[in-house]
């Protein structure tokens, strides 16, 4: 794929200037700059921006960077009522504001009926009463029940940092002086010592322009000058716009920017520049001490810096430690204070919990503080469930949601790519005293993200045909019996991950599956006894001349199954890999054979006996294992029970077989077959059913944490990453295959997902 962005996407990773286009304008921050007046006259000292705020109200009369308002648009539009106010000018503007206020302040808070965040807790009573001050009618004359609720929250706020305040620093009210009223408002000296070098406060425009209206100090104002003509020379900011914080970290802008680029699924295409900038972050992890974590002028921040430098830095394979991370768990005085202010921190427990999704096993910092971030962002929905209520929810929420609702080893990335596409609204971020900032990125990024989901359907829907074609040509789908599911078994092979395009994997993958479930269904339903011990025999042997009818198919296609490996892998790398292809499927059958008998004469094993044959006959091995030999003579040699099968390959296995039987018990019960759930049941006196699935999940938790451990270990068993991504792909498509319902057995469960992968051409929310 041809990519004509590199050299802007270059820039975006090593220019500041360019990098701080990230942000996008802040229409709240640019009315309080607006309202600084010149040191010489009365007019505006930046009169640019003033400009701005009467050439930027939208048609509905709200102010603001969301095309949905929320609560930003109403601060947003206060504050730019206020600054025209006080220069006089936009009486039309300010009329409009005024209606949309009056007509939409009371709809907008009652979405937020489980509270509004901390900071508008603080500004929107502030703005509200500086705008009364001056004559403005914000309210309907009957009032909002609402506002007097927010009013009562800042008083206990304003009671609480009585105690509070200063024993958490990152917290100050000062953050939001601009809305503080006069009594509230900290002493001059108090104000200036809270100054940063850069002559800030805070980083925060709209503060720093209340501190210098109420200080005159030249510091803030040198700031404000400075942060002026720096912006003016943006790519991303109109001139007379300010942004939410300035300076802003680079470094937090340049991992947001690798966030974006995977869940665009375009992190392929930047592999280099993305390895330098986690180069240098894997330093600053390794070399920066603990202690120094807390020291952020926003908790919050923090917190979501650390969480995404830890969760790319795990991903991307380095050797991270969860410690630097969980830092803020060891203060109890922070953790009730999080608990208290939800809302607040609703982005940074997002970033944590995002963090923990990649959790090892044994990692109990990690696990404690996954356990804490989720309890947090439940408090930040309503009581309704996740889904009773989701058109109330902002983006951030509806982000949260949706992480909850599908863990890492559930998620279908192709898929994944699709939403976030589709979305279609920048990046969301944690910074600033709001905790929410929507960067923007270049359009070319979205246009490349575009063409590449596009081109990789085409491929898929090219492929899936010629294994409809091979299916058929095989025999396998005329033999008259046993489940159609070519396009189950290739999207299973396809959607989980990512694989290298132009390659064969993926096709490897499900003519294994395909085959794997009509042999399946032979050794179930169709075939006789006889019929299965000679099919059994002839792939031990490995000749099958003496084969009539299904067995023959099934025997033949297998034979040229493995001959088309066997030639794709000396092609690779030239070792012979036909041996061990016909070891893997030798025991396969075997399995299948041995759980025919069981079924027949009613023998119940152990669960010991039942899971040694159990993990073979699921076959995940032997859909992932040839693929994977195609790009690697070898497996590695670190099992310690004797297993022809690595680690990786027995966890997967493991875990593909409780999986499968979590999904099926109750069709192989109505079969009169026993799986692993009502054999645990038999052998724990007093267990139920729900029992025995509440165990075997747990099980699963903790084989599930070993298995993305041994996957994000750069250096296991010297094999290829894709190799491991092999791995991921088959054991993904079993957890989202059966781990609440057996869709695999379903007629319709998969049909939309396969639309949408396949199918269905990318619908842009512009």
């Amino acid at each position: 794929m041809e990519i004509n962005c590199k050299e802007e996407v270059a820039l975006l990773f090593s220019d500041d200037t360019y990098c701080c286009s990230l942000l996008p304008p802040s229409a709240y921050d640019t009315a309080w700059v607006a309202m600084v007046g010149s040191v010489a006259g009365a007019g505006p000292l930046f009169p640019q921006c003033v400009r701005w705020i009467i050439a930027n109200q939208s048609r509905e009369g709200f102010w603001g960077e969301s095309d949905q308002p929320g609560l930003d648009s109403i601060t947003a539009t206060l504050a730019s009522l206020l600054a025209l106010s006080r220069w006089n000018i936009g009486r039309a503007n300010v009329q409009r504001g005024l209606e949309y206020l009056r007509s939409n302040v009371e709809k907008i808070l009652a979405q937020w009926q489980g509270g509004v965040p901390r900071w508008f807790a603080v500004i929107f009573p502030g703005m509200l009463e500086q705008a009364q001050s001056i004559g403005l009618s914000v309210l309907p004359h009957d009032g909002v029940r609402l506002v007097d609720d927010i009013i009562f929250r800042r008083r206990s706020i304003f009671e609480d940092s009585r105690s509070t305040d200063g024993d958490l620093p990152p917290l100050s009210l000062t953050m939001f002086l601009e809305a503080l009223p006069p009594s509230r408002r900290p002493k001059n000296e108090a104000i200036l010592a809270q100054l940063m070098e850069d002559g800030s406060l805070f980083q925060s425009p709209s503060a720093t322009a209340a501190a210098f209206m109420i200080t005159g100090d030249a510091r803030c104002l040198k700031y404000l000058q400075d942060m002026m003509r720096r912006c003016s020379n943006s790519i991303s900011l109109s001139i007379g716009t300010v942004p939410s914080v300035f300076p802003v970290d680079h470094n937090l802008l340049r991992l947001c920017l690798v966030d974006h680029l995977r869940r665009l699924g375009c992190g392929e295409f930047f592999e280099e520049e993305i390895k330098d900038l986690m180069d240098h972050n894997f330093r600053n992890w390794i070399e920066q001490h603990q202690e120094q974590s807390n020291k952020n002028y926003l908790l919050q921040e923090q917190i979501y810096r650390d969480s995404l430098a830890f969760q790319l830095l795990r991903a991307y394979g380095y050797p991270v430690t969860p410690r630097k991370l969980c830092w803020f768990m060891d203060d109890k005085e922070i953790l009730m204070h999080i608990m208290e202010n939800h809302n607040e921190f609703m982005g940074a427990m997002y970033g944590v919990y995002r963090a923990a999704q990649l959790m090892f096993p044994k990692e109990v910092d990690l696990q404690n503080a996954k356990q804490f971030s989720l309890k947090v962002l439940r408090k930040c929905f309503p009581d309704k469930d996740l889904q009773g209520n989701c058109k109330a929810f902002t983006d951030l929420q509806k982000q949260i949601a949706h992480e909850l609702e599908h863990p890492w080893l559930l998620r279908m990335d192709h898929l994944e790519h699709r939403m976030y596409i589709e979305r279609n609204k920048g990046y969301l971020s944690c910074m600033g005293k709001t905790n929410t900032c929507m960067l923007s990125y270049p359009k070319f990024l979205m246009q490349l993200a575009v063409e590449n989901f596009t081109n990789r359907q085409s491929v898929y829907r090219n492929e899936l045909l010629e294994l409809k074609r091979w299916s058929e040509e095989s025999g396998l789908s005329k033999m008259g019996f046993g489940r159609q599911k070519t396009e189950y078994c290739y999207y299973s092979a396809t959607v989980p991950t990512c694989l290298p395009l132009h390659c064969d994997l993926r096709k490897i993958v499900a003519k294994c599956a395909i085959l794997v479930t009509f042999a399946d269904d032979f050794y179930d339903e169709k075939g006789t006894q006889i019929e299965l011990e000679t099919l059994t025999e002839a792939v031990n042997r490995w000749e099958g001349d003496n084969l009539r009818s299904h067995s023959k198919v099934i025997f033949d296609t297998l034979d040229a199954l493995v001959d088309e490996i066997e030639s794709k892998a000396f092609l690779k790398h030239g070792n012979p890999v036909k041996e061990a292809l016909r070891d893997m499927w030798r025991d396969a059958f075997k399995t299948w054979l041995k759980e025919s008998k069981w079924s027949v004469c009613k023998h119940a094993p152990s669960t010991k006996e039942y899971m040694d044959v159990a993990a073979v006959s699921v076959a995940i091995q032997v859909m992932t294992l040839p693929a994977c030999y195609i790009t690697h003579p070898k497996a590695p040699v670190d099992s310690k029970s004797g297993s022809r099968y690595c680690k990786m390959t027995e966890l997967a296995m493991l875990c593909a077989r409780l999986l499968n039987d979590i999904g099926s018990y109750q069709r192989e019960l109505e079969d009169g077959k026993l799986n692993f759930v009502p054999l645990y049941v038999k052998e724990n006196v007093g267990y139920c059913i729900d029992d025995s699935i509440e165990h075997i999940k747990r099980v699963l938790g903790k084989m599930g944490k070993e298995f993305v451990e041994l996957f994000l270990n750069q250096d296991y068993g010297g094999v290829p990453r894709v190799w491991k991504e092999l791995h991921l792909t088959t054991l993904k498509a079993f957890w989202m295959l059966y781990e609440s319902i057996n869709k695999f057995d379903s007629p319709t469960a998969l049909l939309r997902a396969i639309s949408l992968a396949f199918h269905e051409p990318l619908v842009i929310n512009t």
